[in-house]
């Protein structure tokens, strides 16, 4: 069987991930390349191909840089994109994160004939336009694209979540606003690579660590509160500033004294903070499923999340506290510590049955994506969950 990624992957598969998005396309092609498919990554950011050790065949897209700006995207990029897409002449494409240019791909999966997987990579992907004006489009138009990106995403995305193949869902919550909308979807959990995971024999436990761009998006407002009003605790905050918001709240942060600002680390660095910290503190107003929120349940560290807790799994499982919005609950709940060798034998195993690639979940990866590619199959077939 033959898949088909593309998008800005080849950092993530060099590891150098650029996203959450990004690093969990980078992990299944890896998974479906050593179960033994063919896996081609198309992207766009790279000037000469190249091969993965797990034989992922990563190219780029011939002439991506022609033609005039402003005009390029229309007269020369979506066409060289089809035609690239055809080209491989793939059983299964695959696409993830928001991107007008997905339709792209759907047009060429029904040129060969094949099958095409739209994944959400947020909430916002399920949610009404409303809810993307104000979490969104309100605070993360940065550039030209991105402006028209959001235009043609509010036409292309409901489009391609009705007629997708599939659509796969990180969690529950996602499957369930999808469904009243009378869209199916299929669970499909984010994967961890448990060998990124830093073994830590004595944690240090004396601060709680928040990680990811400080910015509206991330509810730096309300995490600056929560550090201001706990001068009992200590934080460590990694992750640089990425809007005004982030900058003004950032050099205010400089002034409390109870906070060290690590700023921008590599990705094993900050796991190894959140390995030796009390818990890992999320005060974003939207996400979908957090990778950052398995790394810490694969460090045996709670998750204390403000507004977020996908699929209801924080309150089912018991691995963390979700203040359900109230400031006031988050920094109670900061006063008591869940840190014990039964929390984190309860967290681990919970991302071990659920999220870790390992022979169980390679097997369930081989078996699911051999069904879809299937011209004719059931329904019970595709559960996973």
């Amino acid at each position: 069987m033959k898949i088909c990624f593309w998008g800005n992957i080849g950092r993530a598969l060099n590891g150098r991930t650029s996203g959450g998005g990004e690093l969990q396309i980078a992990l299944l092609a890896r998974s479906l390349a050593k179960c033994g498919n063919v896996v081609v990554v198309l992207d766009y950011m790279i000037s000469d191909p190249f091969v993965t050790p797990e034989g992922i065949k990563v190219m780029p897209v011939d002439g991506w840089n022609r033609g005039i700006r402003m005009l390029r995207t229309f007269t020369h990029r979506f066409p060289l994109l089809y035609k690239a897409f055809v080209k491989q002449n793939a059983d299964v494409y695959y696409c993830r994160i928001r991107d007008a240019r997905h339709i792209i791909c759907w047009l060429a999966a029904r040129k060969v004939k094949s099958k095409f997987i739209l994944a959400l990579a947020e909430d916002l992907d399920a949610m009404n336009f409303r809810m993307r004006w104000k979490h969104y489009y309100l605070t993360n138009l940065r550039t030209s694209w991105d402006l028209v990106n959001g235009i043609m995403c509010e036409i292309v995305y409901p489009f391609l979540l009705r007629k997708a193949d599939y659509v796969f869902a990180q969690h529950e919550g996602q499957r369930q606003i999808l469904l009243k909308k009378g869209i199916e979807s299929k669970l499909f959990p984010n994967l961890l690579d448990i060998s990124q995971i830093p073994v830590i024999a004595h944690p240090e436990h004396n601060y709680f660590v928040f990680v990811g761009w400080l910015d509206n998006r991330k509810g730096v407002v309300e995490l600056y509160h929560i550090i201001e009003r706990s001068p009992d605790s200590e934080f460590r905050i990694i992750g640089p500033p990425r809007d005004k918001t982030g900058r003004h709240y950032y050099e205010k942060m400089k002034s409390l004294k109870n906070v060290k600002l690590m700023g921008e680390l590599s990705h094993n660095e900050a796991i190894i903070n959140i390995a030796n910290s009390k818990a890992l503190i999320n005060t974003s107003p939207m996400e979908g499923f957090p990778n950052i929120f398995i790394e810490a349940w694969a460090c045996g560290k709670p998750v204390i999340s403000l507004n977020v807790d996908p699929g209801w799994v924080i309150e089912k499982k018991g691995i963390g506290f979700y203040a359900r919005g109230d400031l006031e609950m988050l920094i109670n709940a900061l006063k008591s510590d869940m840190n014990s060798d039964e929390f984190a034998a309860k967290a681990k195993a919970y991302v071990a049955k659920r999220h870790v690639i390992n022979e169980m979940k390679m097997e369930e990866i081989k078996r699911f994506f051999s069904i879809l590619a299937r011209k004719h199959h059931t329904v019970a077939e595709l559960v996973t969950d």
